[in-house]
């Protein structure tokens, strides 16, 4: 039997009349759900309260966060009731009392919904039996679980998030782990290939590194950062696994896969790695 969001939220039908939804979901800017784990206000005000020109909500009226966790799964992030329109273009345009009575919902109700219009706001009457409870987090949502070595593609955002959090099973998949890795610069295409191993730091260690001051203290991407800064590592770079191997594997072994990818990707020639 179907579980809809109105019956966790028993709104009734004068507050289905003044309820608006607002529906955040990655720019080619900016990924929200990282920002979310980041930091929850990022998406409860700026995002739910930002406005361009078209405006969202009317003091008094309920906005509901909803953020997209995969192409019909959204996260209820929170609901507030909005006190003042501040009545600003190209910033946070009002300011809102989050609903106590559903806190103990706000990270943790995922719903099932398939989104078919363009526009991020709607009425939550217009939907509201569309909007079907797919699962309650026994806990706030704090991130994706560790997907697979084959599986990880991460943004420096997401391996940040990874990395401060200390989430337990990507530190448990990683922190023990000899593996060949590539780092990718999204802006124009250039690769870096380097290894984790047992005198060099294992992946936790590396990808530590690289968190810490973007570089990792290899020799271009030391370049990189002194030239373009900080920030242009954390807005294009991405980190992925190529090959992953367990802590007996001899040193050695990983050192020749990587000269091969290196060969293979023409990374030393097209990309970053000095040798």
């Amino acid at each position: 039997m179907e579980i809809k969001l109105n019956d966790l939220l028993h709104f009734s039908g004068a507050d289905m009349d003044i309820a608006k939804i607002k529906f955040n979901q990655s720019s080619p800017d900016s990924n929200p759900l990282d920002l979310y784990q980041q930091d929850p206000e990022i998406v409860n005000t700026q995002w739910l309260f930002w406005k361009e020109q078209r405006r969202y909500f009317y003091e008094g009226q309920i906005a509901i966060c909803f953020l997209k966790l995969t192409w019909d799964t959204w996260l209820l992030t929170t609901i507030k009731r909005i006190t003042k329109d501040l009545n600003v273009s190209g910033g946070i345009s009002y300011e809102g009392k989050e609903l106590p009575e559903y806190k103990k919902y706000y990270g943790r109700v995922i719903v099932k919904f398939h989104k078919t219009f363009q526009t991020q706001g709607t009425y939550y009457k217009t939907v509201c039996d569309e909007l079907i409870v797919n699962q309650i987090l026994p806990a706030t949502f704090d991130g994706y679980d560790f997907p697979g070595y084959d599986q990880v593609r991460l943004s420096y955002e997401q391996l940040e998030i990874i990395i401060r959090q200390n989430k337990k099973d990507w530190r448990a998949a990683l922190e023990n782990q000899k593996a060949v890795y590539l780092i990718t610069d999204k802006n124009n295409g250039k690769l870096y290939v380097g290894s984790a191993t047992s005198d060099y730091g294992m992946l936790l260690q590396r990808w530590s590194n690289y968190v810490e001051n973007g570089h990792g203290g290899n020799i271009e991407l030391k370049k990189l950062v002194e030239e373009k800064g900080f920030d242009y590592v954390k807005k294009y770079f991405q980190y992925s696994i190529l090959e992953n191997y367990n802590a007996k594997i001899d040193d050695h072994i990983i050192l020749e896969r990587e000269s091969w990818w290196k060969d293979t990707l023409q990374s030393r020639k097209h990309g970053y790695n000095a040798n």
